[in-house]
């Protein structure tokens, strides 16, 4: 009977703080802070939603494809598919994301001109993308 009294009193020993803890911060959660009205008080949560964190910087060919998908909104496909060429020709490590970015310019350019259009300024550049962006787009892939 001893031992079964040890085991149990472990046991408590082990999951009682667990419980207390949880127990705890569910509490705190759910008080409003003093000397606020309860309507409108925040109320301490143990979420990280609001905590600033430093942003890890964002890989260079999603820079690109965000610079040059606003340039289309303004600019004619052809001035911005020569703009990637350059890019990927000063900057050789974006080579192996050039045919995503001149796709996704493809269907850019089909919801801003119309696929007819937007197939006359197809050019060269990583491959036939742009042309395949423009097909896949208007085909509605």
């Amino acid at each position: 009977m001893t031992h079964s009294a040890r085991r149990i009193g472990r046991s408590l020993a082990l999951v009682l703080p667990v419980v207390l803890v949880l127990s705890g911060t569910l509490a705190v959660t759910s008080v409003p802070w003093a000397g606020q009205p309860a309507e409108s008080s925040q109320m301490l949560t143990a979420s990280s939603q609001n905590v600033s964190v430093r942003a890890e910087p964002r890989p260079a060919q999603d820079v690109l494809r965000d610079r040059l998908l606003a340039e289309l909104q303004e600019k004619d496909p052809g001035v911005v598919l020569t703009q990637l060429q350059r890019e990927v020709e000063a900057r050789p490590s974006l080579a192996k994301h050039c045919m995503s970015i001149a796709r996704d310019l493809g269907r850019a350019a089909v919801e801003r001109f119309g696929p007819t259009r937007a197939q006359t300024y197809s050019k060269p550049v990583c491959d036939t993308s742009f042309a395949s962006g423009v097909v896949q787009q208007a085909q509605g892939v």
